[in-house]
């Protein structure tokens, strides 16, 4: 199958542009439908998921804790529908809908009982089963001091080593455990990636399917500077203790977490390790309040943040495409294969995109589009042109744009094949996460 890009706008004029115009549409079910079907069907037909086991991954990252989270947050509960019933519609042998949000999401507030009411009456009516799963295997409120650690058995996920085709490896050190993930012990994580060493921890579903669809939300991240097909895969890592997003201390110091070297910020590094490592006991509350007295200390700017939420960051982009690799050439036996081993497909939900303090925090953005592709890395690089942000400073569409340039990928907009230079004339402005703004616009 040819490489595509396939984009709808989903406004007739720039008047039409608009957040209040365009949230109506994830109440229009026939819009969603009869949009989503024309993009598919460009590229599949109703024989390519007759029999076949699917698999749907959406963007389901945190519940709502704003209104406008319904729209702008996670993959919209009605777009989730309407592609789940062009699917069925076809004919598949089952479909699995999964993900993996952050250890601190109420999974019941995402996935409603409302929401699974719909799905199981679309489960009935095309005879078809559904299945609905939770991929973490571990869940935390830092507020509650919570820890439940195995919900899932290590069974149920295959164990990736990438060694030294990580992207990791360049800034692996071999004398120092650099890498944290907040909220996570620090130990486990050195265990999974080390010099040579760059294991993840993927569900088997993803192995089970024919084919998957991705479904992520557009948003700015204060990470890696957007978040859509590339990023959403992350979802299907099951254990953030075997996920990398960043590295302590200062840039100078090997790190990049923060520019420069501050004794008040690597002490509060240090102390948020030791609250991390004493979770579920008494001591751990002492600990982050220490954390926290200590960074003020520092005397942060709204951009700096104790996670290495800024354009620094040189670690969460590499721990991205290497999920990105094993999604399309990983192997059922812990491998990867020199040829794709999956039909792999992205359908992102940018009808209302998020900006701001993403991908937890965002402010609704009036994107206006829906985008369908076998290739994640252009799409991205098409939907930062399309929030008006330069793709040479986001650095994993950077590195991948240097690998774009033998390639041959049909982009279309509104079914005209358009050049990449040419969706700047369609951009919004988008704010980008508070540590991107200034850079990356």
């Amino acid at each position: 199958m040819e490489k595509f890009v396939d984009i709808i706008k989903c406004f007739t004029s720039n008047e039409n542009r608009s957040i209040d115009i365009l949230a109506k549409l994830y109440a229009n079910e026939s819009y969603l439908k009869d949009t989503i079907s024309t993009l598919i069907f460009r590229h599949l037909n109703c024989e390519s998921f007759l029999g076949k086991r699917v698999m749907l991954k959406p963007n389901w990252v945190k519940h709502s804790a704003n209104e406008t989270d319904e729209i702008c947050l996670r993959t919209n509960d009605q777009f989730l529908l309407a592609l789940l019933e062009v699917v069925m519609e076809c004919k598949p042998a089952s479909v699995l809908i999964g993900d993996a949000p952050i250890q601190g999401c109420n999974w019941d507030k995402v996935v409603t009982s409302e929401l699974l009411t719909k799905i199981a009456d679309l489960s009935e009516k095309h005879k078809i089963p559904v299945i609905v799963k939770d991929f973490r295997r571990r869940v935390f409120n830092p507020d509650k001091n919570n820890p439940v650690m195995d919900r899932n058995p290590l069974t149920e996920y295959i164990i990736f080593d990438l060694g030294k085709k990580s992207y990791l490896e360049p800034i692996t050190n071999l004398q120092k455990n650099q890498f944290r993930v907040t909220d996570y012990h620090p130990d486990r994580l050195a265990e999974s990636h080390r010099p040579g060493v760059h294991k993840y921890c993927i569900t088997k579903e993803l192995f089970d399917a024919d084919i998957v669809i991705s479904i992520p939300k557009v948003k700015s991240h204060q990470k890696t500077g957007i978040t859509a097909a590339l990023k959403n895969l992350v979802g299907v890592n099951g254990d953030k203790d075997f996920l990398p997003h960043h590295r302590i201390g200062s840039v100078v110091a090997g790190g990049d977490c923060y520019p420069e070297r501050n004794v008040f910020r690597s002490l509060a590094e240090s102390c948020l390790d030791f609250a991390n490592r004493h979770q579920g006991e008494k001591v751990y509350w002492f600990a982050r309040k220490l954390t926290s007295v200590l960074w003020r200390l520092s005397n942060p700017k709204a951009a700096d943040h104790l996670g290495a939420a800024w354009h620094g960051n040189d670690t969460t982009w590499r721990m991205v495409l290497d999920l990105n690799l094993i999604a399309l050439y990983g192997t059922s036996d812990g491998n990867i294969s020199d040829t794709p081993q999956r039909q792999l497909f992205s359908l992102c939900d940018g009808i209302i995109g998020g900006q701001g303090d993403g991908p937890l925090y965002p402010d609704p953005l009036a994107l206006g589009v829906i985008s369908f592709t076998n290739h994640s890395g252009l799409n991205d690089i098409a939907m930062a042109l399309l929030m008006g942000f330069d793709t040479t400073k986001i650095a994993m569409l950077h590195e991948l744009e240097n690998k774009l340039k033998n390639e041959n990928i049909h982009l279309t907009w509104d079914n005209c094949f358009i050049e990449r230079h040419d969706l700047n004339k369609y951009s919004i402005k988008a704010k980008a996460s508070p540590g991107w703004e200034g850079f990356v616009n």
